[in-house]
């Protein structure tokens, strides 16, 4: 028997699209969403914080179109909130836990009712119970981009002894690697690219080698790194930055090889297994300063976000 609290509504509001195009434009405040129908393996979440992620925007594009849900679509991967109800065959979580999470676990095959909403469900496996230190805004910020940067290390097969460039370092995913890659895998350097007025913030998240792409090109430097970590999209230029044997992951495809095009699978265990770092402040959640913006701001949130000028993550909070 399903467990639940207080009472649940039959509908809620959501921000939705019904058709493929730009998020700014097809994305609208529906009061009236039916709420999720919850699976046997599933919790329903009353949302309290939602991330953005530029999947959001490219899925409402159309590019996981046959695989997608069933319009009408309500975006967010991201996801932190409290249990309100859960699936006969949940094990780890009761009603009134505090969750987070991404809640799609194959990106490319998500739900319709997205984090986005005043409740969302998601499978038991892919969420975690929140860190007791992090808010609910810091908690939402870290799902898809932690996950995301420490399965691209692991998948580097990346140890102790070894040095990391991270392109794109002052982003959601890569603010991450670099924290990952020096107290979690003890990289031996940590060197990372971001714009002029963002170096003093990779210096703060550890990294050794702050490189300032608006004034150099980092695969010209006479140094080369054992593994290239690409969240920007410069395969290309990230194989010349690479040592002989060394390794390019990116997760801004189309990738050129040798360098691999990397797809996160959520999975909440890589959240507990993370757990103690982020209770004790080694790894930090970096939010951009404009979070966290209200619900009702959510298409300017997307419009920011397309400007790829964030800061770390952006978060939507309060949710209703």
């Amino acid at each position: 028997m399903a467990a639940s609290t207080g009472s649940i509504p039959s509908h809620i509001k959501a921000w939705v699209y019904n058709e493929y195009g730009n998020i700014e434009d097809t994305l609208k405040l529906d009061t009236n969403i039916a709420i999720p129908e919850l699976k046997d393996d599933q919790v329903l979440i009353k949302v309290l914080a939602a991330a953005l992620n530029p999947v959001d925007y490219k899925r409402a594009l159309g590019l996981f179109k046959d695989t997608d849900s069933s319009f009408p679509t309500a975006p967010g991967y991201d996801v932190a909130g409290v249990v309100v109800k859960v699936g006969s065959n949940v094990k780890k979580f009761k009603v009134g836990d505090e969750v987070y999470g991404d809640i799609n676990e194959s990106a490319v095959k998500p739900k319709a009712t997205g984090s986005l909403a005043e409740y969302t469900s998601a499978e038991e496996k892919v969420l975690a119970h929140k860190p007791s230190n992090l808010s609910f805004v810091e908690a939402a910020s870290l799902p898809l981009a932690i996950i995301t940067a420490y399965q691209g290390i692991e998948r580097a097969q990346f140890s102790a002894d070894k040095s990391i460039l991270v392109l794109g370092g002052a982003g959601g995913v890569g603010s991450l690697v670099i924290q990952l890659a020096k107290q979690v895998f003890g990289a031996s350097k940590v060197a990372a690219t971001a714009s002029t007025g963002k170096l003093e913030l990779l210096r703060e998240l550890g990294v050794d080698l702050p490189i300032d792409y608006t004034k150099e090109n980092f695969e010209e430097l006479p140094e080369k790194f054992d593994f290239v970590y690409d969240t920007v999209g410069q395969s290309e230029r990230a194989l010349k930055a690479v040592k002989e044997g060394g390794q390019v992951i990116t997760i801004a495809g189309p990738a050129t090889p040798p360098a691999i095009w990397f797809f996160l699978t959520s999975d909440g265990g890589v959240l507990e297994k993370l757990r103690p770092y982020l209770e004790s402040g080694k790894v930090k959640a970096v939010l951009d300063p404009k979070s966290p913006l209200p619900f009702s701001k959510v298409i300017e949130a997307f419009a920011y976000l397309k400007t790829n000028r964030a800061t770390g993550k952006l978060v939507i909070y309060p949710i209703p």
